[in-house]
């Protein structure tokens, strides 16, 4: 599998930089509808296309024998074009040796014909190409990073809102990695150099409806089991997001976990931390291995 580096500290002192000054998306009305899933194999790896614009695909990958199920990997940067894809290669490489089937999602970010619609439209029909992928019944875990976190926990719930109402596969479970999880007081404490604003295209005053549709905390319960794992030391998204997410998601009856796990927000990503074992320990919950 190609891109498989593990992030290093000097990715993590580029993530927050990288975001500022990203100008914002327009509204793309694009439903990512438009495009058959055409598959390619390379390494092992088969590449899914869901539409026409360069961004619209994911890398699905299957592990030898019985797979345990299927993780779709979103990943983070703050939903900005600079990151992209390969940040979710070395989490698939590993969840793949571990008899997970991975679907490594790429979508339109903000700088890349992004924002709100089209990225939720993206993720929405990511998901959707694993009826032709075959989930057999197994279970469905939306693992995101950061913004990803973000983009996993609202395709769990996507289904109530009236454009995404016609989603056919929903996850079973949600693993949100330092996920950016309610939005309002993210823009209020500028996370991302006032990416959430990037990516919503503009304030609560002047998009109403994006901000009451992608505000995770504001979609509770989403029906689905949702563990938040958040490092004690992230400076880049604070715990607080996380724990707001929780407290927000049981007093309104649904069922959400804290996994407050050592070290910042890059080493939830990186396969060789206490971070990224404890994430396997929930998949594991989920599903546990064979033999």
């Amino acid at each position: 599998m190609t891109g498989t580096a593990r992030p290093t500290r000097r990715a993590a002192l580029t993530l927050g930089a990288a975001v500022v000054g990203v100008p914002a998306a327009g509204l793309v009305g694009c439903s990512g509808e438009g495009g058959a899933a055409r598959p390619s194999a390379s390494d092992g790896v088969e590449r899914l296309v869901y539409g026409s614009h360069a961004s619209q695909y994911a890398e699905l990958s299957r592990p030898e024998g019985r797979s345990r199920g299927t993780v779709v990997v979103l990943h983070g940067g703050f939903w900005v074009a600079s990151y992209d894809i390969s940040l979710g290669r070395p989490l698939a490489e590993d969840l793949v040796g571990r008899g997970w089937t991975v679907l490594d999602v790429e979508y339109r970010r903000v700088g890349d014909g992004g924002g709100y619609a089209a990225t939720f439209d993206d993720v929405s029909a990511a998901f959707d190409l694993l009826t032709a992928a075959g989930a057999d019944g197994q279970p469905v875990v939306a693992l995101g990073h950061s913004a990803g976190g973000q983009l996993a926990v609202w395709a769990a719930g996507r289904r109530r809102l009236e454009r995404w109402r016609g989603a056919t596969v929903v996850p079973t479970h949600v693993v949100s990695q330092a996920g950016v999880l309610d939005l309002r007081t993210a823009d209020e404490q500028d996370l991302g150099g006032g990416a959430v604003r990037d990516l919503l295209g503009g304030s609560p005053t002047q998009r109403p409806e994006a901000w009451a549709a992608a505000d995770p905390i504001g979609q509770v319960p989403v029906g689905v089991p949702v563990w938040c794992v958040h490092g004690s030391d992230d400076t880049t998204v604070p715990l607080s997001q996380s724990a707001a997410y929780v407290d927000a998601a049981r007093a309104a009856g649904g069922e959400a976990t804290l996994v407050e796990v050592p070290g910042e927000h890059l080493d939830q990503i990186d396969t060789g931390t206490p971070a990224w074992a404890r994430t396997l320990a929930l998949l594991d919950d989920i599903a546990p291995r064979e033999g």
